[in-house]
């Protein structure tokens, strides 16, 4: 298993945007904000599609499934790619993040209850698979986040972002340079966690308002073994706690997110993402919330 951030950086510099860095002070404590929400599809997930799109063998049609913004990512990394593509989704997943799926051009199929019974459908579907997060072109992919973090602002002592299936933290991990990475999970669906604690990937409930980005059952093998040997902490915040974070980056900085984005800041405004000059992850901001 190869993980090439530097790589993938150079194969999606032409098509994924090069996101902020913006430093403020929140609680008279400074801070970091990547805002990757600002991302082309308003999520971070364009990047790991790309550079699957990219450095496998040349396809005409793509198959994936997503809670949503995968999904987004892959439809628009085909789009730009000159590949036809189809998403399957869950029938809970949200109506904004399906619309904009197919807006850019994917034929969509809502399949299942939750991300999984979607992803086994999927699987039996004509079309090269792009996996959400078990694949290590994924983690590379995802990993760029955190060279631009590094680069731009090298004095970053620790990078706090959240997890799902963990495809962006083990990249970040992987790109960090031995800086700690600040895992973040809610309390509801703790993927991460649960493999921390049993050794390995386990099967988890999923129960939360971010599972529709959140929302993996289980950890990847491919991101666990990244992180099981990387800098890594785990926290959990609770659902109160996040959507307040989410309120507060909008109140205070006038940054729209959705609820998974928030999730590394409430651990932010807890005090428990250590380092002196921390930085929190933004992913995404495919959310139909009004403030």
């Amino acid at each position: 298993m190869t993980i090439d951030v530097a790589a993938a950086a150079e194969r999606i510099r032409p098509y994924a945007r090069r996101t902020p860095l913006w430093r403020v002070e929140v609680d008279g404590r400074p801070l970091a904000l990547k805002l990757e929400h600002l991302q082309l599809t308003g999520s971070f997930k364009i990047r790991g599609a790309l550079n699957t799109l990219l450095a496998g063998p040349a396809v005409d049609h793509v198959v994936t499934a997503s809670g949503g913004n995968h999904g987004l990512g892959v439809a628009k990394a085909a789009q730009l790619l000159g590949v036809a593509a189809t998403v399957y989704v869950p029938v809970s997943a949200p109506d904004g993040k399906v619309r904009r799926i197919e807006a850019a051009g994917a034929k969509l199929i809502r399949h299942g209850a939750t991300y999984a019974e979607a992803a086994a459908a999927a699987r039996e579907h004509d079309g090269a698979y792009v996996e959400a997060y078990d694949d290590p072109l994924v983690v590379s992919g995802q990993g760029t986040v955190g060279l631009e973090i590094v680069a731009e602002l090298p004095a970053v002592d620790s990078i706090a972002v959240a997890v799902g299936g963990g495809g962006l933290v083990a990249g970040i991990a992987a790109a960090a340079h031995g800086r700690l990475t600040v895992a973040v999970e809610p309390e509801g669906c703790s993927a991460l966690r649960n493999a921390l604690a049993a050794g390995g990937p386990v099967d988890g409930p999923v129960d939360s308002v971010a599972s529709s980005a959140l929302g993996a059952t289980r950890v990847g093998e491919v991101p666990f073994e990244v992180l099981k040997s990387a800098a890594v902490t785990s926290l959990l915040v609770t659902d109160s706690e996040l959507l307040a974070a989410r309120d507060r980056l909008w109140e205070e900085f006038r940054l729209a997110v959705e609820p998974a984005a928030a999730v590394p800041f409430a651990a932010f405004l807890a005090g428990t993402v250590p380092g002196d000059l921390p930085c929190v992850v933004l992913c995404g901001a495919n959310t139909d919330w009004t403030p």
